[in-house]
């Protein structure tokens, strides 16, 4: 997959991400606003808003069935030095958006990408990888994990 091909996938999962996160909710919500209502098994899901609210650390959003077709997406919060530890997403491509704060995102065998607000970072499918906070205030970002399309 070349360059312009895994950016054009990336922002499409940034764009869907965008509206599932701002969409209009269509009854996904209990009255108190608390987690989605799980579908019934086999039906498609309706679009829903969550909000980007987490004390610290990861905090799922799309945890995948039933809520979703297979994306998953999480709020992550990181303290200055923090990290989320090196990890790999498997047969899946993930998609990082910088909402607030620097850091880095750690490739394994590559340099170090440095990572600010209003940026989007792309991870390629069975790639191990870590985001850490080099920087002196909190580092916020939406991650997407889908999985690859099959040919």
């Amino acid at each position: 997959m070349d360059l312009l091909m895994k950016m054009r996938a990336g922002f499409l999962l940034i764009v869907v991400t965008l509206f599932l996160l701002t969409g209009i909710s269509r009854g996904s919500f209990g009255r108190d606003g608390g987690a989605p209502t799980p579908q019934a098994q086999g039906s498609l899901q309706h679009a829903l808003t969550l909000p980007l609210a987490c004390e610290g650390g990861d905090c799922a959003l799309l945890k995948g069935a039933p809520q979703t077709a297979g994306m998953r997406s999480g709020f992550v919060r990181l303290k200055p030095g923090e990290t989320v530890g090196w990890h790999t997403t498997g047969e899946h491509e993930e998609a990082l958006v910088i909402l607030r704060g620097s850091g880095e995102a750690r490739i394994e065998g590559e340099a170090a990408l440095p990572v600010a607000s209003a940026m989007e970072v792309y991870i390629p499918p069975a790639t191990r990888h870590n985001v850490a906070n080099t920087g002196s205030d909190v580092l916020e970002y939406v991650y997407v994990v889908a999985p690859i399309a099959t040919r």
